[in-house]
């Protein structure tokens, strides 16, 4: 017996949309999947610690608590970093400004593994706070991203022109006999300063003067707590 003919209009039927649902559920599967990594699981290392030829000099304990807390922070604001490329990659226009952040954010996912092999080392725990920090900058993220491409990328550049600053800061206050660290940190300045050059001439545009100023209030408060908890 045949099927019966499907009256035109009576069941509308829109694969695009179906399509596009589908799209929008892997990603955030993968999206969800990358929190849970990011947050619960240790850093992937990809590329051995950076570490200088000499051998390190041992620190006293006072050194080695400045410097456990100045990586502390460190480690949230890359665990910060991957959760602002995975938000603004969930939400990204064009394939290939997602290739570009999620390409960042498997850099920055060295990065904590560099900070979190050395919070071992000096014997220090890494924020209690971090499923705070990812949650928020995932969201700060995804809302770059609504701006379209050209700001997010911009918003990127914004980020790691920060970052760059906060990491001088961090170079200067280290203790003078905490190479390690430094090495750590030089190496993560040089590929971040990258970051940054890459999204501007990718097309990211200039943000605004208040939302530059509201970024740098977040990042203070969010590196201000880490320092200690």
């Amino acid at each position: 017996m045949p099927a019966p003919r499907r009256e035109a209009g009576k069941y509308p039927y829109n694969s695009g949309r179906i399509m596009r649902s589908g799209r929008l559920l892997d990603s955030a599967i993968a999206a969800a999947d990358r929190a849970l990594r990011a947050v619960l699981a240790p850093a992937p290392v990809g590329r051995p610690v950076p570490a200088l030829p000499e051998a390190p000099v041992p620190l006293s304990e006072a050194e080695r608590r400045a410097s456990a807390a100045l990586m502390r922070v460190n480690h949230a604001g890359e665990l910060a970093a991957q959760a602002l490329y995975h938000g603004q990659a969930l939400l990204a226009r064009t394939g290939a400004t997602r290739d570009m952040l999620l390409k960042a954010a498997r850099s920055e996912s060295d990065h904590l593994a560099w900070c979190e092999a050395r919070l071992k080392e000096l014997a220090a725990q890494p924020s209690r706070l971090n499923p705070l920090w990812y949650a928020g900058s995932f969201a700060i993220g995804a809302l770059a991203a609504l701006m379209g491409d050209r700001a997010s990328l911009g918003f990127v550049a914004e980020t790691e022109r920060q970052v760059e600053g906060h990491l001088d800061d961090h170079l200067d206050r280290l203790p003078a006999d905490d190479t390690r660290s430094r090495a750590i940190l030089r190496a993560m300045r040089a590929e971040e300063v990258a970051h940054g050059a890459a999204a501007a001439a990718a097309g990211g545009e200039s943000l605004p003067a208040p939302l530059r100023m509201l970024m740098r209030h977040t990042a203070r408060v969010m590196t201000a707590t880490a320092y200690w908890v």
